[in-house]
């Protein structure tokens, strides 16, 4: 781990507010998985983008905007999350995301699969959409191919195909922030 965890106790006046409002959402939208350490400091990308109040801030917005008024169906979300990871190998993003998906009821043969970097067989649907976006996107090398963008926009409406777009983008920016700062998954006992 490249950045120090802050403790509460050590917050700067303009990490305060920021980390009020991350611990509160992390409580109400992200329980799934570990992500507060027993002394109140913010583990995961929440503590790189603690340091960082004004970029860490406005990141935070975007996480909360997609998560907050998410309207692509949860398997479809946890698909592209965990095959985003996948790509970057971002242990933090994998531990986290395959604990909201094992919570959510997705079987241990696709988180596997997913995990990774293989198409799972069996997705269906909205499932298969999601993959096929989010893999054309990280390994495509261009423009998202029309077939699979019209397929997407067709599945999910104008609005959900945006939202796994920008989905998609912010995961990848939260994989670079994993890695970047080397962000340790938490131990267990």
């Amino acid at each position: 781990m490249r950045l120090p965890l802050i403790e509460p106790a050590h917050l700067s006046d303009e990490q305060k507010p920021l980390y009020d409002d991350m611990k509160a959402g992390i409580s109400s939208n992200f329980n799934a998985f570990e992500a507060v350490r027993e002394d109140g400091a913010l583990m995961g990308p929440w503590n790189p983008w603690l340091h960082e109040p004004k970029i860490g801030g406005a990141i935070w917005e975007l996480t909360k905007a997609m998560s907050l008024a998410a309207t692509l169906p949860d398997n479809a979300r946890q698909i592209a999350i965990l095959v985003t990871g996948a790509h970057f190998n971002a242990a933090y993003e994998i531990y986290a995301h395959v604990a909201v998906a094992e919570k959510e009821g997705m079987t241990d043969e696709r988180l596997s699969t997913l995990v990774a970097g293989v198409k799972p067989t069996g997705l269906k649907g909205e499932e298969e959409v999601a993959y096929d976006v989010t893999f054309a996107l990280l390994n495509g090398g261009g423009v998202l191919p029309r077939p699979t963008y019209e397929m997407a926009v067709k599945t999910f409406g104008q609005h959900g195909a945006n939202e796994l777009i920008y989905l998609v983008g912010l995961y990848c920016l939260v994989s670079v922030t994993l890695n970047g700062f080397n962000v340790p998954v938490p131990e267990k006992e």
